[in-house]
């Protein structure tokens, strides 16, 4: 049985707190939306393709190139051209074009000033779909955008474009149709979600980018953190520390970076992880042991290398600025000390230093 999966790009790079009309602006990916288009590539591994066709646009062509084979750009994959709307947020649309605002928000079909219609959409890309079905046989990967996806999905089910809108996809989400000379929707919505695992982590870690030296601390980190696990006299869960001690830092290089990482994981759907995460700077009142483990370990890892805590305090006092971050600091000094004193009695050494 022959497969098409269509994947919508992951989450573009849009300004913190921006909300823009995007149809051919062209934004590279957001540091989610690589972690985003490394699920895709994961989730979708068994499928045996030969490459993957795209969009022209950064935010696709980066979103096929996860997946580690050749990419085909297609022209005709292009996202909708949204006229004198392309690229302005939704504020300013709704300021400028107040009635065509509303009216477009009950009926899809229409457009703004310049822009391309649907009908146009989809003619251009179901024309070049069947001319690549009939060149190359077997399954089929594209990576392609909310407006072009709806567009095939409604001609291969014989829905009206006017009804076209329960076919849009998230970011990062894909559907998935099969047949033989035609072709039906065996799937659609779904956002990709494999098991988490350490290699897993590793890959989401490197798509995050955070930079080789974070790379190389969450290394460390993870490492410390399984040593402890270890030396315990009771049962935790490995491999959920393990993945988050490897993905604790990757949103490191911004501002409230544990809980910028934490919600990223959420949103990709791994709230376990999430939770570590979130707490690796202020462990909870009723903090797992996960969690305290994750938390120690930061804190005696000073970069890749294995620190007393009085060393790595000392080092990251120096950057309070204002007597609130002296009483955090102060707070999360005390902390560790404590679970410092708890671990190295239960595990019978001095396993932090």
């Amino acid at each position: 049985m022959r497969h098409l999966i269509l994947m919508r790009h992951g989450m573009p790079a849009v300004p913190p707190g921006s909300s823009l009309c995007l149809g051919r602006t062209d934004l590279p990916l957001s540091p989610l939306g690589r972690m985003q288009a490394c699920l895709l590539a994961e989730e979708l591994s068994p499928y045996s393709t030969s490459f993957v066709y795209s969009s022209p646009l950064l935010r696709s062509t980066e979103t096929a190139m996860a997946f580690s084979r050749p990419l085909r750009v297609v022209d005709a994959f292009a996202e909708q051209n949204m006229g004198c709307w392309d690229g302005l947020s939704f504020e300013e649309i709704r300021h400028t074009w107040p009635e065509l605002y509303e009216k477009r928000g009950k009926d899809p079909l229409l457009v703004p000033p310049e822009a391309e219609t649907l009908s146009n959409v989809q003619q251009r890309a179901v024309e070049e779909l069947k001319a690549c079905l009939n060149r190359f046989p077997g399954d089929m990967l594209i990576t392609s955008h909310a407006s072009v996806i709806q567009c095939i999905m409604a001609k291969a089910t014989g829905t009206p474009l006017a009804e076209s809108r329960q076919y849009r996809l998230p970011y990062g989400g894909y559907a998935v149709l099969e047949g033989e000379e035609s072709l039906r929707l065996q799937r659609s919505g779904i956002l990709p979600h494999p098991e988490m695992t350490a290699s897993l982590a590793e890959k989401l870690l490197s798509a995050a980018a955070p930079g080789r030296q974070i790379e190389a601390h969450c290394r460390a980190v993870a490492e410390k953190a399984l040593e402890i696990a270890e030396a315990l006299p009771f049962a935790t869960d490995r491999e959920a520390l393990h993945c988050a001690a490897l993905l604790h830092d990757a949103a490191r290089s911004e501002p409230q970076h544990a809980h910028v990482g934490a919600d990223r994981l959420h949103t990709l759907g791994y709230d376990q992880i999430a939770r570590l995460i979130r707490q690796h700077h202020d462990p909870e009142s009723d903090a797992s042991p996960e969690a305290l483990i994750l938390f120690i370990s930061d804190k005696c890892v000073q970069e890749d290398r294995i620190v007393p805590l009085e060393e790595r305090f000392e080092k990251s006092a120096e950057r309070c600025r204002d007597e609130t971050a002296r009483a955090a600091h102060a707070r999360r000094w005390e902390t560790a000390r404590q679970i410092r004193q708890q671990l190295n009695h239960l595990c019978g050494r001095e396993i932090i230093p």
